[in-house]
C-alpha cells in the first residue's frame, strides 16, 4: 500500500487493516508537534484519510509508556460515499522517526465485532529505542 511501511489487510473485508508508517523527523517527542487534539485532528483530516472524506475525531488521549515515552492515541470516523471507516491510531517519536500505527474497520458491518480487538492492537503499540541508554 503506497505510503505505508507495513500493512496487514483482510482480503475479504478490505476496510479491516492495520498499518505502520515511519517518517523521519527532527523532533524528539510527540509533544513537540503540539497538543494531542491538534495532532489527532491534523493526522485524521490531512494525512490518514482522503481529502474527499468527511472526518470526525471521536476521542483523543495522551499516554505515557513504561519507558516514559509519550504517545497520542485517537479514534476517528471517515465517511466516504458508500461506507464509514471507524479507525484508531497511535503515534510516537523515537530514533529520529515519527511512527504512526493505524487500524480500522467498516463501521456499519464490522466495527461492533472487531472494534474491541483493534483497541487492543493500538494499546499494545510500543516503540523501542534502537540504542538504549547504558
Amino acid at each position: 500500500v503506497d505510503g505505508q511501511d507495513v500493512v496487514y489487510k483482510d482480503i475479504i473485508e478490505p476496510l479491516e487493516s492495520v498499518s505502520v508508517s515511519v517518517t523521519s523527523t527532527d523532533k524528539t517527542s510527540i509533544d513537540d508537534f503540539g497538543p494531542p487534539e491538534e495532532i489527532a485532528t491534523t493526522l485524521a483530516t490531512k494525512v490518514l484519510t482522503p481529502a474527499s472524506q468527511e472526518v470526525k475525531v471521536l476521542a483523543v488521549a495522551r499516554k505515557v509508556g513504561e519507558d516514559g515515552r509519550p504517545y497520542v492515541e485517537f479514534e476517528f470516523a471517515a465517511k466516504a460515499p458508500t461506507y464509514i471507516r471507524h479507525a484508531l491510531a497511535a503515534v510516537a517519536v523515537a530514533n529520529g522517526k515519527f511512527y504512526t500505527l493505524t487500524t480500522g474497520a467498516n463501521e456499519l458491518r464490522r466495527w461492533g465485532k472487531v472494534g474491541p480487538l483493534l483497541k487492543d492492537v493500538v494499546a499494545s503499540f510500543k516503540v523501542v529505542d534502537r540504542f538504549p541508554a547504558s
